[in-house]
C-alpha cells in the first residue's frame, strides 16, 4: 500500500511538472510571435507610415 501511494505521489508531481513546462513553452511561442512582430514593424515602418497617413488623409477630406 505504501508503494502504491508512493507511485500515485510521483505520477502527481510528475503532472505538475509537466503543467509547468506547458507554461514555459507557451511563454516562449508568445516572446517569439511578439519578435517576429516587432521586427516586421520595424523592417516596413516607412511602408505602414505612408499607407496609415494616405488612409487618414483620405478618410479627413472625404469625410468633410
Amino acid at each position: 500500500m505504501i508503494q502504491f501511494l508512493a507511485i500515485l505521489l510521483g505520477a502527481q508531481k510528475a503532472k505538475a511538472d509537466q503543467r509547468g513546462a506547458s507554461a514555459v513553452e507557451y511563454g516562449l511561442l508568445v516572446a517569439a510571435l511578439a519578435a517576429i512582430i516587432i521586427a516586421a514593424v520595424w523592417l516596413f515602418y516607412e511602408d505602414l507610415a505612408s499607407i496609415f497617413s494616405d488612409t487618414s488623409d483620405k478618410l479627413g477630406t472625404d469625410g468633410s
